[in-house]
């Protein structure tokens, strides 16, 4: 229900309705005002409800004075409703924001209530007070439909080949537990189930061989999925001539960037973010890093990890790749004389450091043409050869 009392604002009411919506799976809160001292209408309607949406906005405007042309600001958390309703009531002409959750505003000292009414009512009042100018949070850049949409290929490569390790791990741990020891690189069959024998010589149980075939059958369906999604990024690599391949094959052409790493460069990145400067770049990966300075105390708390993190796992990976092809650049010069004789805490600590300059420079490569100094550059088209055999 609307709430029936009000507060007397101590600004001038504006003539645009603030909303903000708290987004849960069976019920979403509407929290709706127009000023910053104004009390706030919240209404609960059901989960994904357009309909609703659009009726409970014009009412808020009638509930609070406003025709039915007025401006309408809304924001919601980022979260897994993901970017569609920003979509919808983009299309509807109402100016929509979606708030990065780790960078809204709190109250250290107090204790808060937590409730999804509550921080609709919070949400809404900070929305207030970032549309007169203050930093109260982080918005989320959103994506195209096609950019988000070329996100799933390589998200979802990646989590078939962590089950192809799950299964593979848990066939070699079903037959080490009766003395059976697989080579590193097995290919086994389910027909070749019943040719194994345990440590005594003798055939499988029933249960345990049963429970080995399933194992293999569903091994053998991950390899084919797995095996279809790198022969088409290896064709796209090959025959598409849009700007985001070009982009990879920019990538590629360093010797020590493969085409896993040039496609989520890409598609998470350097595809459709713009950036202004490095540190934008650094940011929004969550390599940046956190100081705390306070009187004397000076101390460094790490990197924020506040970004992507698919950019910051593959930046790292990428960083261990470019000090082993790429040995004579300044960058590997650098960490080698830096961290290389440390111990492996401080070699850690400066892999995530090379993975920030190298994010940089990779960054400046593909946007300035930029090659980054003292890199060799390969044929991209024989990476995409050794990966489709």
């Amino acid at each position: 229900m609307a709430a029936t009392h009000n507060v007397q604002s101590t600004r001038p009411v504006s003539s645009v309705l603030y909303v903000s919506f708290e987004l849960s799976c069976s019920e979403w809160k509407i929290a709706s005002t127009t000023a910053r001292g104004q009390q706030p209408r919240v209404v609960s309607i059901p989960a994904g409800d357009l309909t609703l949406v659009l009726k409970e906005l014009d009412r808020a405007k009638a509930r609070f004075g406003l025709p039915k042309t007025a401006a309408v600001v809304s924001c919601y958390e980022a979260g897994r409703d993901g970017f569609w309703l920003h979509r919808f009531l983009h299309e509807r002409g109402v100016a929509n924001l979606i708030v990065d959750s780790a960078s809204i505003e709190v109250n250290r000292r107090a204790r808060r209530a937590k409730a999804d009414g509550l921080d609709a009512v919070s949400l809404v009042r900070l929305l207030v007070r970032h549309a007169e100018g203050e930093k109260v949070w982080s918005t989320v850049n959103v994506p195209s439909v096609d950019d988000e949409d070329h996100r799933h290929t390589h998200r979802e490569l990646d989590q078939l080949r962590g089950e192809r390790s799950n299964h593979t791990n848990r066939i070699r741990g079903l037959l080490a537990a009766v003395g059976v020891r697989l080579p590193r690189k097995f290919c086994l069959s389910p027909a070749q189930v019943d040719e194994l024998r345990m440590w005594n010589n003798e055939p499988l149980p029933a249960h345990l061989k049963h429970r080995l075939v399933r194992e293999l059958e569903r091994l053998e369906l991950l390899n084919r999925q797995i095996q279809a999604i790198e022969g088409g990024q290896a064709a796209r690599m090959r025959d598409d001539r849009t700007r985001h391949v070009e982009k990879m094959r920019t990538l590629m052409r360093l010797k020590g960037v493969g085409m896993t790493s040039a496609t989520i460069l890409t598609y998470e990145f350097f595809g459709w973010r713009q950036f202004a400067n490095r540190r934008e770049v650094a940011a929004l990966a969550g390599l940046a890093p956190t100081p705390y300075q306070s009187g004397e105390t000076n101390q460094e708390q790490g990197i924020s990890k506040a970004g992507n993190v698919w950019i910051r796992w593959i930046m790292v990976e990428l960083a261990w790749s470019w000090l082993r092809f790429q040995p004579n650049s300044p960058l590997s010069q650098w960490y080698v004389k830096r961290f290389a004789g440390g111990t492996a805490r401080t070699r850690r600590t400066g892999i995530v450091a090379l993975a920030r300059k190298l994010l940089i420079a990779l960054w400046r490569y593909v946007e300035h043409g930029e090659v980054p100094e003292g890199a060799q550059e390969v044929s991209w088209e024989k990476k995409v050869r050794c990966a489709r055999t």
